[in-house]
């Protein structure tokens, strides 16, 4: 979710997003570091809607929120389960998710998408076995992951961490997984080389 410091007066991302573009260059969103799991995404929302803000990479999700939390950024794309505490009490503010759909625990945060920004973008979990286990093996792996990922303990699990799950079989994700690369390249590309200071 793109979540911002309760100081700002806008209220929603129009504003937010007029706010930047008056601004240009001056305003900063935080990050868990260079092409990792918040730059990126905060990239695509940046490219879609034609801002430059500065960047401030951190070493970690933690440090990210704290940039934001102690003002030293205004933003950061966060996982929804690290904005939650800090949503309920009002230190932060979401005014988009980049899902596909709402998030159940999340109802009011529109995505991306219904706000006219194309892009979604997924922090997402696989497992993967060298190519040399046999196919029985991986049958079994396959098994074992479906029925860990409908078992109720795992459900209420991701649950209270505001995580949904979204189990895919190996061809099924693989499709999805060659796009997903495919929308990720594109976005680093854009990026471009980091310069280090």
């Amino acid at each position: 979710m793109l979540v911002v410091h309760p100081s700002l007066p806008e209220r929603n991302l129009k504003a937010f997003v007029a706010l930047a573009r008056n601004k240009s260059g001056e305003m900063i969103y935080s990050s868990s570091g260079l092409y990792g799991a918040s730059h990126v995404p905060y990239e695509m929302f940046l490219q879609a809607a034609n801002l430059k803000m500065r960047h401030l990479p951190t070493t970690g999700g933690a440090p990210a929120m704290t940039a934001v939390l102690g003002g030293h950024a205004v933003s950061w794309a966060c996982p929804p389960n690290i904005a939650a505490p800090h949503l309920a009490s009002g230190k932060v503010r979401a005014f988009a998710q980049w899902g596909g759909k709402r998030l159940e625990a999340f109802p009011d945060v529109p995505t991306f998408k219904e706000q006219g920004y194309d892009i979604e973008y997924y922090l997402w979990g696989g497992l993967f076995a060298p190519k040399s286990v046999s196919p029985h093996v991986l049958t079994a792996l396959r098994n074992a992951v479906r029925q860990a990922v409908s078992d109720a303990n795992f459900i209420k699990g991701m649950e209270k961490i505001h995580t949904p799950i979204a189990y895919q079989d190996a061809d099924e994700f693989n499709v999805w997984w060659e796009k997903d690369a495919q929308n990720l390249a594109q976005v680093v590309q854009r990026i471009g080389k980091v310069a280090e200071k």
